[in-house]
């Protein structure tokens, strides 16, 4: 029989497109394969260059992918949470990390080993056709951040919050982001940010409360896209 922790990581591997199709017990077998480790706010989880041999599921908490330019400038690929995973790629080839990742609040995550995830693969050919998904999913998304690099400042930041907000009902929780964050995050300053979303704010699409910044009009923000 499963103890709890086996129950909440077959849970979690339900829930991750990669592994749909995979029967209950194939599941269970996967989650035996994996590993849990618990990070800080602010710890690293690994840095550019680093290692590529696992990729993590996130059982608890927040965590960013960031890149960092050689003056220091950081720019955030992506902030996820609970029940998303990253670090794909390793699973392919095995080559270095192409960003840093952080947790940004107290996190738990599983990894899964490159070689159990090929031992899988070629036990299970259905999960490559989901492997192409998802990383059709991930080459459109990165079509879309070239597509908001060309709008200006505040169509992007309301393409972002509306991302962040994934579709939810309103107000929704975003999640406990800085100005600075929300800058690096498209490619703007954060004095920019600063004045759009004071901009927002007066206009009741997004409120604060604390260092949580929620989404109340969708609809409005939509048409700051254009």
């Amino acid at each position: 029989m499963l103890g709890w922790r086996e129950v909440m990581s077959t849970a979690i591997l339900a829930r991750v497109p990669l592994f749909a199709g995979l029967a209950p017990e194939e599941l269970e077998n996967l989650a035996t394969c994996l590993h849990r480790r618990r990070y800080a706010r602010g710890e690293t989880i690994f840095r550019e260059q680093d290692p590529g041999s696992s990729m993590f599921l996130i059982e608890a908490g927040k965590v960013k992918i960031g890149l960092v330019s050689p003056d220091g400038k950081e720019v955030i690929v992506g902030v996820f949470g609970k029940g998303c995973f990253f670090g794909e790629l390793a699973l392919l080839d095995g080559a270095p990390r192409s960003a840093d990742a952080m947790a940004i609040e107290p996190s738990s995550v599983l990894m899964l080993g490159r070689n159990d995830f090929v031992r899988y693969l070629e036990a299970h050919p259905t999960i490559a056709i989901n492997l192409l998904q998802v990383l059709s999913h991930r080459i459109r998304r990165d079509g879309q951040k070239i597509q908001d690099a060309a709008f200006d400042v505040p169509a992007r930041l309301a393409r972002l919050l509306l991302r962040l907000a994934d579709g939810r009902p309103v107000p929704v929780d975003v999640g406990a982001f800085t100005q600075n964050d929300l800058a690096n995050m498209i490619g703007a300053t954060r004095e920019s940010v600063n004045k759009w979303l004071g901009c927002f704010q007066r206009q009741g699409l997004v409120r604060r409360d604390g260092r949580h910044l929620f989404v109340v009009g969708p609809a409005e923000l939509q048409k700051r896209i254009g």
